[in-house]
C-alpha cells in the first residue's frame, strides 16, 4: 500500500521498533525452553518462526518450541517461567537488557505533527514497565496491548480500534514482523517495516516486509523523521 501523504497518526509496534529485544524477550524464550528441555534454541530458529508468521506471542512460541523437543508442559507453567526469567523481581530480570531505540527528542518532535499510538502483542503490565521507564512523558493514545483485543496480530483488530479512535485520519503503522505487515494490510493501513542491520538476516527480513506490502523498510525508528518529511 502506498502512503500518499504524511501521517496524522503514527502507530508503533514495541518489540523491534521502540525497543531492541534480542537480549530480553528473545533470550527469555531461549532460557524458558532450556529450563524445561535442557536445549538452548538458536536465534535463527526463533527468526524462522517469526518469519513464518502467526508467532507474535512469545509465550505461545516458547510453548511450541518446548513441544518440538518432545516435552509436554502446561502452558500456564511456561508463562510463569517466562515471566520469572523476563521480569525477575521488581523488573530486574532480562527486561533490564532492553534497549530503547528512539533517540532523545525524536518522539517529542514527531508528536508535534502526528498523534502517537501503540499496537503491541505485549501484555499491558509488560508494556507499562517499559514505557514508564523510558517514555514517561510521551503521550501514546491509545495503547493497544494483548488484553485489548480478542484477535491478536496478524488480525487487524488492534489497528481497527485505532482507526475508530481517529476517524478519517491518515495512519501509518511501524512494525518488524510478518504479523505486523499482515495486520496493516488487513486494516488498510500503510505499513513501514523495520529491519535492524545487526540481525544477520536483515536483508531477508527487509525483502519479506517489502513483499508483504511495506512502502518503506527502515533500519531503525530514528529514520522515521526523515521519511515523514519527504513530500508525497
Amino acid at each position: 500500500m502506498v502512503a500518499e501523504r504524511t501521517p496524522e497518526v503514527l502507530v508503533f509496534d514495541m518489540d523491534g521498533v521502540l525497543v531492541e529485544v534480542g537480549q530480553s524477550y528473545w533470550e527469555a524464550i531461549r532460557q524458558t525452553v532450556a529450563h524445561f528441555t535442557g536445549h538452548l534454541v538458536s536465534h535463527d530458529t526463533i527468526q524462522d518462526f517469526k518469519n513464518a508468521g502467526g508467532w507474535n506471542n512469545d509465550w505461545v512460541l516458547s510453548h511450541r518450541l518446548i513441544a518440538d523437543q518432545g516435552k509436554t508442559v502446561e502452558y500456564a507453567d511456561v508463562v510463569a517461567e517466562f515471566n520469572r526469567i523476563f521480569l525477575g523481581e521488581n523488573n530486574d530480570g532480562l527486561i533490564r537488557n532492553e534497549q530503547w531505540m528512539p533517540q532523545n527528542g525524536l518522539l517529542e518532535r514527531l508528536g508535534k505533527h502526528s498523534a502517537l499510538a501503540i499496537f503491541t502483542g505485549r501484555a499491558k503490565f509488560e508494556a507499562d514497565a517499559t514505557l514508564d521507564k523510558y517514555a514517561p512523558d510521551i503521550k501514546f493514545e491509545p495503547i493497544i496491548t494483548d488484553e485489548s483485543v480478542a484477535n491478536p496480530k496478524p488480525a487487524p483488530e488492534g489497528l481497527e480500534m485505532i482507526k475508530q479512535h481517529y476517524p478519517g485520519k491518515h495512519i501509518w503503522y511501524l512494525g518488524d514482523t510478518v504479523d505486523d505487515a499482515r495486520s496493516a494490510k488487513a486494516a488498510g493501513v500503510p505499513f513501514i517495516g523495520v529491519s535492524m542491520p545487526h540481525n544477520n538476516r536483515h536483508r531477508e527480513i527487509s525483502e519479506i516486509l517489502h513483499r508483504l506490502g511495506a512502502f518503506a523498510v527502515i533500519q531503525d525508528i530514528n529514520e522515521l523523521e526523515e521519511l515523514c518529511a519527504k513530500p508525497r
